[in-house]
This record gives structure tokens, C-alpha cells and sequence, in this order.
């Protein structure tokens, strides 16, 4: 009797979902971003995968997981950018990640607060926001005394 087919596992079915092909740098990628619990620079993710990649085919994925709803890039205090994975509910044509990003003084790292949405603005006339960055600072339940 011929062994049933293996099932697909979740960072498979993931990239499936978003209608990405599966290669090593990706399913690397996408461990690594989603396996963390605070959003994590380029330089962090290409330390994280090891010599699994070249830094060109890195920022290549991560733009194309950008661009398809797989992750989204967090704003912080500092200039560098971060990545953290998206909600199960992102495509490729909307973002469901209005929620507050926290930065930890002590650690330095930048955590999505899923459960804390970003409060209501009401614009002036003539301002549209196409993009909502909410950041709050302190110190985070790891760090705490």
C-alpha cells in the first residue's frame, strides 16, 4: 500500500495561502519573522537564517511577503527598519494590523500589541492618512523588575 501524501505544514500552507511559491530562503524567512515574539530588523532576520541567503534575495523576500500581507514593517524611535509577521486576516490587497507597536527601553525590542488598536483621528480637512504608525514606549513584561 503507497504512503498518503505528506500533509503540507503551516509555513507551507501560509506562503500557500498568499499565493507564494515555496523555497528555502522563504519558509526561513517566514520561520524566522513569525517564530519571534517583537519585530526584528533585516540585519536581525539574515543573523536568524544564517548563510541561508544573500542580502539582495533577503530584501527581495521580505518586500514580496510585504507586498502579499505576510508581514508588515514596524516604526520605532530609531531609523532602522523592522519587520514582524502579519495577522492570519492580511492579503496581498489589505492590511488588518491596526494595532499599537510598544518599544522596550531595556530590551530595545518592538512588539506588536495585537489586542490594542489604534484609537479613532479625526483629520482636519483636506489631510487622508494612507498609513498609521502608533508607538508607545517603556518597559515590557519581560523586562520588568
Amino acid at each position: 500500500m503507497p504512503a498518503a501524501p505528506a500533509l503540507p505544514d503551516r509555513l507551507t500552507q501560509t506562503l500557500a495561502r498568499h499565493g507564494l511559491r515555496t523555497t528555502p530562503v522563504r519558509r526561513a524567512v517566514l520561520q524566522a519573522v513569525a517564530g519571534r515574539g517583537y519585530a526584528l530588523t533585516g540585519a536581525e532576520i539574515e543573523q536568524e537564517i544564517g548563510g541561508a541567503t544573500d542580502r539582495i534575495t533577503l530584501y527581495r523576500t521580505l518586500k514580496s511577503f510585504e507586498q502579499n500581507g505576510l508581514i508588515h514593517r514596524v516604526i520605532d524611535d530609531s531609523d532602522v527598519l523592522r519587520y514582524a509577521a502579519c495577522s492570519i486576516e492580511c492579503t496581498a490587497t489589505a492590511h488588518f494590523d491596526n494595532h499599537v507597536h510598544f518599544k522596550c527601553g531595556k530590551c530595545a525590542h518592538t512588539y506588536c500589541l495585537n489586542q490594542v488598536a489604534i484609537p479613532a483621528v479625526t483629520l482636519p480637512g483636506g489631510f487622508q492618512a494612507e498609513r498609521k504608525d502608533y508607538l508607545l514606549s517603556g518597559t515590557c513584561q519581560f523586562c520588568q523588575p
